[in-house]
């Protein structure tokens, strides 16, 4: 499949700064939302990546400042991560060696369903699409390498 790029080590692979735009849909009312902002993913003491997104988010015409913090520990194979929320409670596994990768999460009764892609070495994408009682939603992130944190 050459529509993927594969990713031998995803924490070197994120390492630096992306900015991010994402579209949130919800199936049920047929809202719409997005998020521009950037994450930048730095060192985190004892290994891993701390991923710290900041930007605006804007739903129903009111936009506000949004921030979400995520923990990308090594995970138990090589090349993988175990991403974890800030408190450190699991989150979802993620391994890109094939350049692409589905993983679940549940949350109380809905279930999150992640499908993560690598395009090329500067751009990858996430699409969570959640489904239950609560909540019928599409998430699509794009993520692009910015400049200064390109590697040489």
């Amino acid at each position: 499949m050459g529509e993927f790029w594969p990713v031998p080590d995803v924490l070197a692979h994120l390492a630096g700064r992306w900015r991010v735009a994402r579209t949130v849909r919800d199936l049920g009312s047929g809202d719409e939302g997005e998020f521009t902002g950037v994450t930048v993913f730095g060192p985190l003491d004892g290994g891993g990546l701390l991923h710290e997104e900041s930007g605006r988010f804007t739903w129903q015409g009111v936009t506000r400042p949004a921030t979400r913090t995520l923990r990308f520990l090594p995970g138990d194979a090589p090349g993988t991560a175990d991403v974890r929320f800030a408190d450190g409670r699991p989150f979802h596994d993620l391994d890109l060696t094939s350049g692409r990768h589905v993983a679940d999460h549940p949350c109380a009764a809905d279930l999150y369903r992640g499908e993560f892609t690598v395009r090329d070495a500067d751009h990858w994408r996430t699409v969570w699409r959640v489904r239950g009682p609560a909540k019928d939603l599409l998430l699509v992130t794009d993520y692009a390498r910015e400049e200064e944190s390109r590697r040489g």
